[in-house]
């Protein structure tokens, strides 16, 4: 299963590796210590010869083992240099993630969560004479709800040749500055990340953090005044000379971080629908109603990937787990998202991925070239999409033509399960109520004339105590989509 695109052929220059089917993945170019490459479906990460000391000694210290054996390291074989390549020493062969998300995707607990684990296998490392060298939050990836894992191999370097740790800014910039600006400023903060690809500056998020955390010790040292610290060296023409660290010393720092983003909780402050329940238009019956008839669709389809396109607290993915390989459910809301993944870690819900995303501004390809981090399209297309109780957002809060959401939805999946709520319903009533301006297309007539460009209806179902109406539909095989059409 393909989980990011590999670059072209025609994308590779002359230097590149194109032997034998290879590709070598784009996103891998930030590290000297080695790279990845694709053949078809499979991916290995090559070691460099200039890596290797610290590569072995990793294997052979037992550190790699006790990594994968406490689940902070992404399993993986070591294959030799099965293709040869002159410049490798060796070639990995790690275990494939199943669906890459990236930190300004994440909720308040995905992300504290894969900070516990970076500072865990920092700590791992120093107990076996090495450090962590890169805390790169780019570098962790979710292998279910609660499961993080460093993907990176060679983010290991030898204790003896650094005197303070090497990756503590970068740690700082991507772990606890946006996890303190979403505890403390707004949980929506963490989108900032999508902004600062490597890190939310320090001095930007001392401003923003409110004064109260001037004193909390962690953020005090760790935020505060390292920012001022950085400010001040930043004017300075001189070297910056730091006083060495014991191993001991380093310690003490990863577990004074620790600390700190163990103290951080999610911000409490109320979103516009953390109270799915009360908002939602549906008694606890007729939610339980409608879960019966979206399961009985998705059940006659047989999907393998779903998006829960809205899917707010997850209430409509979590109970399809046992019958998909993999749910993308995914919200604007950063507290419902936050619910969704604390709900699905707690019942070890795997193949469920919560993902902070705005279907209308879906997340971009970014960084260099616009290719160093994938859109969220070309991480993989979904069989089946399901579209609850949204298009009435889409059309009005949005503003956007119906024949727009039809053929993008067409675009992206082969089946769609989606929910007209008609003009008449207290949540249209409600969303018309100050907007002078709407498209005239919201009607039933005309959401089934449109969709009906693009999909054939197989099922058609009623939920229960209202006039909304649930759809199973087929994209036309011989539609060719085209947005706006």
């Amino acid at each position: 299963m393909t989980v990011a695109r590999p670059i072209t052929e025609s994308e590779l220059s002359s230097s590149e590796i194109n032997a034998n089917g290879m590709q070598r993945e784009f996103s891998s170019f930030r590290d000297p210590s080695g790279f990845l490459v694709w053949r078809g479906e499979e991916i290995f990460r090559c070691v460099g010869l200039g890596y290797k000391r610290q590569f072995q000694h990793a294997t052979e210290s037992g550190l790699y083992t006790k990594l994968v054996r406490d689940g902070l390291l992404l399993p993986f074989t070591e294959t030799g240099n099965i293709f040869g390549f002159p410049e490798c020493h060796t070639v990995l062969k790690p275990t494939l993630v199943s669906q890459i998300t990236y930190p300004y995707e994440w909720c308040f607990e995905q992300l504290k969560d894969a900070a516990i684990l970076t500072l865990q296998a920092h700590s791992r490392a120093l107990e076996h004479g090495m450090v962590l060298k890169d805390a790169s939050a780019y570098n962790v990836q979710m292998l279910g709800a609660g499961r993080p894992r460093l993907i990176d191999h060679l983010s290991f370097d030898f204790l003896a040749d650094h005197g303070a740790w090497p990756a503590y800014g970068q740690f700082c910039r991507n772990f606890l500055a946006p996890l303190a600006l979403m505890s403390y400023t707004d949980a929506s903060l963490g989108r900032l990340m999508q902004i600062y690809i490597d890190g939310i500056p320090l001095d930007l998020a001392s401003r923003l953090l409110p004064l109260p955390t001037k004193f909390r010790l962690g953020l005090q040292m760790h935020v505060h005044l390292h920012a001022k610290m950085i400010s001040s060296y930043g004017r300075s023409e001189t070297k910056v000379k730091y006083r060495s660290l014991s191993r001991e010393q380093m310690m003490a720092v990863a577990c004074s971080l620790e600390r700190t983003v163990h103290r951080l909780e999610p911000n409490k402050r109320k979103t516009n629908w953390s109270d799915y329940a009360l908002c939602s238009g549906y008694t606890s019956s007729g939610i339980e109603a409608k879960l019966t008839a979206v399961r009985g669709m998705v059940e006659r389809v047989k999907p393998s990937v779903i998006w829960d396109i809205g899917g707010n607290d997850g209430t409509y993915s979590r109970p399809l787990s046992d019958c998909v390989e993999r749910i993308i459910c995914m919200d604007t809301d950063p507290v419902a998202v936050n619910r969704n993944y604390a709900l699905c870690r707690n019942a070890h819900i795997g193949n469920v991925f919560p993902m902070i995303v705005d279907f209308t501004s879906p997340s971009p390809g970014i960084g260099f070239a616009n290719r160093e981090r994938l859109s969220l399209e070309g991480r993989g297309k979904p069989d089946l999409v399901m579209a609850l109780a949204l298009i009435h957002h889409l059309s009005i809060t949005h503003n956007l033509p119906m024949s727009y959401i039809a053929s993008y939805l067409a675009e992206l999946c082969r089946h769609l399960i989606i929910e007209f709520v008609p003009p008449n319903d207290p949540q249209v009533r409600r969303l018309v109520l100050n907007r002078k301006q709407i498209h005239n297309d919201y009607t039933e007539d005309s959401f089934r004339s449109i969709f009906g460009r693009h999909f054939s209806t197989l099922q058609e179902l009623s939920v229960s105590n209202t006039d909304r109406r649930l759809f199973l539909m087929h994209r036309k095989a011989c539609d060719a989509p085209n947005l706006g059409g």
